[in-house]
Formats: structure tokens, sequence, C-alpha cells
């Protein structure tokens, strides 16, 4: 067995070098990739994604509550459960809120207010008209629900 040459070892190290440039390389992108990733899940990159997702489960929904058989209204529901897990999962939640419930100006939009009776009740949600898309980690809001406000005003 012969010993290599000179040449024959600046050769392995010449094509050592390229593999070690083209990993590193390799590496950057990864890295690069991921830091554009976080970029774009921090300033809301899917927000066409989730509007367009929002519009398709008020579509749904929609759907659900004219259906005129039991089986579509199951189907649409199940629909309207899908896209809510998609919107999940994209960081978003749907914001219904109950009757009863204050308002609160950073997630709903007060469409209709109505006079109430009861002072307990001033400044709660009468009804969600529709409802609304929250955005988890920017912690803000896409689309206020639209709801009816109470408020209560002393006869005086």
């Amino acid at each position: 067995m012969s010993e290599p040459s000179l040449r024959d070892l600046l050769d392995q190290m010449t094509d050592l070098g390229r593999i070690l440039t083209h990993q590193g390389a390799s590496v950057a992108r990864l890295v690069d990739d991921s830091r554009a990733a976080a970029a774009r899940s921090r300033t809301g990159a899917d927000i066409p994604l989730l509007v367009e997702l929002f519009a398709l489960h008020g579509d749904a929904s929609s759907c659900a509550s004219t259906a005129r058989s039991r089986r579509e209204r199951a189907a649409f529901g199940a629909l309207c459960a899908g896209l809510e897990r998609l919107l999940a999962g994209r960081g978003a939640v749907l914001v219904t809120p109950e009757p009863g419930v204050p308002f609160d100006a950073a997630s709903m939009e007060a469409s209709e207010v109505v006079a109430t009776e009861n002072p307990a009740l001033d400044r709660t949600v009468g009804a969600v008209l529709e409802p609304g898309l929250w955005l988890t980690e920017a912690a803000r809001s896409l689309r206020p629900a639209r709801v009816v406000v109470r408020r209560h005003r002393p006869a005086g």
C-alpha cells in the first residue's frame, strides 16, 4: 500500500473544506428560516389565513342555523368545530361572550345599547350579534365581537 501523496492530501483537505462550507451554509439557512418564522408569528403573518378561516366559520355557522334537517345542522356544526380547532391551532380564539359578562372594549364592539332596570346589569353583554376573533399571542382583537350592551340609567 502506498502512502498518499501530498497532492492527494491537499485534494482531500479541499474536499473537506467544501463539505464544511456547504454544511455551514445549510445550518445558517436553517437558523435564518427559524428566525423568519418566529418573526412572522410575532407580527401576525398568518392574519390573512385567520381572517379567511373566521369568515368560513361564520358561513358554516349561518348554514347550521338555517339548515332544514338535523343531519345538515350536525354536518355544519362539525365543520364549525373543525374551523374553531384550526383557528386555535393558529393562535386565535373565537370571542363569544355569555350574556351578563361585563362589556370589554378590547374584544367587543357595542353595536346596540339597550336599557335595563337592573343596576347590576349595567354595562354587561345582553346578546352576541356576531362572534369576534382574538389573537392569543399578540393579545389583541382581530375582529371585535359585535354585542348588545345593557345600560342602566337611573330615573331622574
